[in-house]
This record gives structure tokens, C-alpha cells and sequence, in this order.
């Protein structure tokens, strides 16, 4: 028997990636899944972003788990493209259990003119459609309850800074806010609310030829070999970064029966990110090590 056999899971930014990821283990504990995302280039978006053909193989990976998919191209940003979606997708699957609000862009920028508009772009993305999917979806969510869980994609810089990264941040700073607040509010329905806050995935939001140059700007063609040092300077753990499966891992607990009294939580899923020591890290030594050993 499934940890989620009998429940309906929503998930957004299910084309590929941590959504396609979370889609598959959710179904594999026995979920139907309603996937959507987006589907079209965002202006000032570095790398490119899922395309239809992605959301229908994430479909098809799913169905071929035996259970209930179905896929929508909706962008979280439109409340009414994903009031209509929610409302379509429940009266087809019956109910809804699960939530997972897992959408969201990377965009650097400095401190310029050119950052008004990727601040907007990226708060609008990042922070304000995870309030505009929840208000589509929390009222199937007490239709089925009572009960349910919503997990949303934070980052380890919801808790810490990142250079460059001051939209990014201050949004996955908000997601954690914003989950407390609904975890709170929704408590009574005894609906959970909990985030996830990874460290960097290997996806495309991560492993592109943009963030290549950024960690890697003596190189003049950057390869994703050359990212792995300075990415792995990053965790505690030494790893450059991870599986999109592992964080997976720890969505399908909040959203089991196994975290019934488990709400209002930032669960760091970050190989020890954001608990970095002040000073010169194992890794750091280590590369010191290495490169003194080379010269003499």
C-alpha cells in the first residue's frame, strides 16, 4: 500500500526538474497528479524554460506509475488561467489532497536600472503566484478535507543571502513568511503548510551556460565540470549540488499521513548550506591542501 494511495496531488512547474521529480514519487506512493507549468520564455530568463513536449513526458511517466494524470499549461502569475485549471482538474479527479507550489525562476541582477524590471519579474514569480495558486486551490482542498498539505519550494536563501541574487532572495525569504501565515490561518482545516528549502539541484535553473560564467568568470568557455569546485565550496557536505529526487524525498513525507502534525515548518534539504561556519570551510582547506601540495 502507497503512503498517498486514494489522494490527488497538484503540482506547478511539473514539466521537468524538481516537479517532474515530485510528480513521479508522489504517483509512485499511489497519487493521481494534476501537473502544470508554464510553458513559454520569460523576458530576461537566462536559460530556457520547460516546453510543452516536457509536460506531456512527465505525464506519460506518470500514467505509465497506473494512475490519474492530467497537464495543463497555465502560468502561476494568471490567478484566473489557475483558478480555472484547479477548478477543471478537481471535477475531473474528484478531490484534492495535496498541494505543491514548486515553480519559480533564477534571475541574478546587480543594482541598476536594468534590476527595476527583474525585481518585479521575479517577485511576481517567485512570491506572489505561490499566494495566487494557493487561493485557486486551498477551497478544493477543504471541499475534500478535513485535512490536506501544501508544500512550497523555498531555497536555502530563504535563510541566507546570495550574492547578485536580491529578487531571488527576498522572494524565497517571503515563501517562508508566507507559510507561516497559512499555516497558521489554514490550521483549523487541519490543512499543513510546510516549505522545502534546497540547496542547488541539478536542473536547469542551476546547471545552465549563464551560471557557468557567474562561477566561473577566469574561464572563457565555462563547462558544467568547471561549476563543480565552486559550487561545492557552497555545501557542507561535499557535493556540488544534488538530485532533484532527494528533495522529493522530503515532499512526499509533508505530504504523507507520516507529518500529520507537522505544519509551519523550513525543512533545509541543503547538504549544511546554510549552516556554514564562519571562516575557512572543510572544502576551502582542503582545496588550500591541494594547491600547496601542487607547488612544492
Amino acid at each position: 500500500m502507497g503512503k498517498m494511495d486514494g489522494k490527488v496531488a497538484f503540482i506547478t512547474g511539473g514539466a521537468r526538474g524538481q516537479g517532474r521529480a515530485h510528480a513521479l514519487r508522489l504517483a509512485q506512493e499511489g497519487a493521481d497528479i494534476i501537473i502544470t507549468d508554464i510553458c513559454v520564455p520569460i523576458e530576461g530568463v537566462h536559460y530556457p524554460l520547460a516546453a510543452e513536449t516536457d509536460l506531456a513526458e512527465t505525464e506519460k511517466l506518470v500514467r505509465d506509475m497506473n494512475v490519474r494524470c492530467l497537464s495543463y499549461v497555465a502560468d502561476a502569475r494568471d490567478a484566473g488561467r489557475m483558478k480555472q485549471v484547479a477548478d477543471e482538474a478537481v471535477a475531473e479527479l474528484g478531490r484534492l489532497d495535496t498541494v505543491v507550489i514548486n515553480h519559480g525562476i533564477g534571475l541574478p541582477h546587480g543594482i541598476d536600472e536594468e534590476s527595476l524590471d527583474i525585481w518585479d519579474t521575479v517577485i511576481e514569480t517567485n512570491l506572489s503566484s505561490v499566494w495566487r495558486t494557493v487561493v485557486a486551490t486551498v477551497p478544493h482542498l477543504k471541499a475534500t478535507g478535513p485535512g490536506g498539505s501544501i508544500i512550497v519550494t523555498g531555497s536555502a536563501a530563504s535563510v541566507v543571502a546570495i550574492f547578485n541574487n536580491a529578487a531571488y532572495t527576498v522572494a524565497k525569504h517571503g515563501v517562508i513568511g508566507l507559510v507561516k501565515c497559512l499555516a497558521a490561518d489554514l490550521a483549523q482545516d487541519w490543512i499543513r503548510v510546510n516549505a522545502v528549502l534546497p540547496t542547488n539541484v541539478n536542473t536547469t535553473l542551476f546547471i545552465n551556460e549563464y551560471n557557468a560564467s557567474r562561477f566561473c568568470p577566469d574561464k572563457e568557455d565555462p563547462t558544467v565540470e568547471d561549476m563543480k569546485i565552486p559550487a561545492e565550496s557552497l555545501n557542507l557536505l561535499p557535493v556540488p549540488w544534488m538530485e532533484p529526487e532527494y528533495v522529493s524525498h522530503a515532499v512526499l513525507f509533508l505530504a504523507s499521513d507520516e507529518a500529520k502534525y507537522v505544519t509551519g515548518i523550513a525543512m533545509p534539504v541543503d547538504a549544511g548550506m546554510t549552516i556554514q561556519p564562519p571562516g575557512i570551510t572543510p572544502f576551502l582547506g582542503r582545496r588550500m591542501a591541494e594547491l600547496k601540495q601542487g607547488i612544492d
